[in-house]
């Protein structure tokens, strides 16, 4: 058996890695890369493997770094089958056909700035190639074993990191030898709300591990909460708004979870709660039809409250001119909005009008990107480039950390050592990660598994 690490390897985005033996050929996640609109465009119109020649993809899970080149693979000539979750499923069908759009977005914005004479860009993939590719799912629930074919068989355990994620084990055939393969995926955390923990898997002859946040500890997210609270509570006492750039995907999910439980307990003030991203409406969705994986303390919430993410004074915002007109409004607010990093979509407008007034609190939650507009709020430089305009930035920014979605090094010393109690760990390549966290799980780790930790570079292979 020969894996190849074509993405994801020595670097965070773009996860693909190939798997073949005599007889097939597997990719697992076929993610998109992300970065420099150049550098990335480049990695992510040329494939590595002949998409018409591999007889499967298993994919971990709906977030674009793992899916987002699904798409792509259909338009190369992939036609075979999509192995993932129920909700996955239906989270990455809205996942793949927004990417799309931002394809043919793209494709307008650099065929403005070619230079005369220069060939023609066209989209990496259109809506078309997203609505067909999703046609190719075949749904697997957690802890249901799968067969592909004689020599493969597949389970899915809920790796905890977003709705519908995967760890991914698989008993392979090749050559009379049957090994046990381990893929993570992205590993969740444990003790975020809505979602289960990682499961525990009964050890491995190869394990390929994410390694995100292999050298950090995140804050705990129990204050979140009251955080949230007293940030709403200054708003109202000033008359001001308060803007949350947030992910569609999981962190939207997440504070209007947190803000009903305020509701519930009869703490939340009277106040506006504003959804501005019709992308984050239609998951919320997704997640009420998918109760069922949800965690304890969900599933107890419900038994008295039958929706999770509504309350009195939520309001979904549909129209572009709905949009516009909460900057006008006078009043305290709170309007959640994507993207997360602040780089894109409606939440710069709401920016644009928020930030020079101090009534007003930006709070940003979770990791901002270097060179990100998000990352300038965090450092709280005294001015902005937000669109054509340079703003002062009077608005009061708070930072809550404590939501990633990724296992931190305590979470991953405390899976692994739960694996190697159940069974061995033998060869563990770390991806998925930066050199130095990479470098610094692999010294976690090592005593757990048979044979010291290995971080692959992009395009090596390695014969197992």
């Amino acid at each position: 058996m020969k894996i190849t690490f074509l993405g994801a390897a020595g670097e965070v985005t773009g996860s693909q890695h190939l798997l073949e033996t005599a007889n097939l050929r597997v990719l697992l996640d076929c993610g998109f890369f992300q970065g420099s609109r150049r550098e990335s465009r480049k990695k992510n119109e040329k494939f590595h493997c002949d998409p018409a020649k591999l007889d499967g993809v298993i994919l971990s899970h709906a977030h674009i770094d793992h899916s987002g080149n699904l798409p792509g693979l259909y338009r190369a000539g992939f036609r075979g089958p999509i192995f993932c979750t129920p909700a996955t499923a239906d989270v990455a069908a809205l996942m793949l056909r927004d990417s799309a759009k931002i394809q043919e977005e793209d494709a307008r914005y650099i065929a403005k700035h070619l230079e005369k004479g220069a060939p023609p860009v066209e989209p990496l993939y259109t809506e078309e190639d997203a609505k067909a590719v999703c046609k190719l799912f075949e749904t697997i629930d957690y802890g249901d074993w799968h067969e592909l074919s004689p020599e493969f068989r597949l389970e899915f355990s809920d790796a905890g990191h977003i709705l519908g994620s995967a760890i991914v084990e698989m008993d392979i055939l090749d050559q009379g030898d049957v090994k046990r393969v381990v893929f993570t995926g992205d590993l969740g955390r444990r003790g975020l709300p809505i979602l289960r923990d990682p499961e525990i898997v009964d050890g491995c002859d190869v394990l390929i591990s994410e390694s995100t946040y292999g050298n950090r500890v995140h804050p705990a997210p129990q204050n979140l909460q009251q955080k949230l609270l007293q940030i709403i509570e200054r708003a109202c006492e000033l008359d001001g708004k308060v803007i949350i750039p947030a992910f569609s995907l999981g962190r939207t999910q997440q504070i209007i979870y947190f803000l009903n439980q305020l509701r519930e307990q009869g703490v939340l003030p009277s106040i506006p709660v504003y959804v501005d991203s019709p992308l984050a409406t239609r998951l919320t969705d997704i997640y009420r039809r998918h109760e069922e994986v949800m965690d304890r303390e969900a599933a107890h919430i419900l038994k008295n409250d039958n929706d999770l993410f509504d309350f009195e004074g939520l309001h979904d915002i549909k129209s572009r001119q709905e949009s516009i007109t909460l900057n006008r409004q006078e009043g305290a607010c709170v309007i959640i909005s994507a993207s997360g990093m602040c780089e894109n979509g409606r939440v710069r407008h709401h920016l644009k009008y928020a930030v020079t007034d101090n009534r007003n609190t930006i709070v940003i939650i979770g990791f901002q990107a270097a060179h990100t507009l998000g990352r300038r709020i965090v450092e709280k430089q005294p001015e902005l480039h937000i669109f054509d305009r340079r703003l002062p930035l009077r608005a009061n920014v708070e930072v809550l950390n404590g939501l990633s979605a990724h296992a931190d090094v305590q979470d991953f010393r405390w899976w692994y050592e739960s694996v190697s109690s159940r069974g061995r760990i033998g060869q563990v390549f770390l991806v998925h990660g930066e050199s130095k966290s990479s470098q610094a799980l692999a010294s976690v780790i090592k005593d757990y598994c048979d044979l010291d930790p290995v971080i692959p570079q992009r395009m090596q292979s390695f014969e197992i």
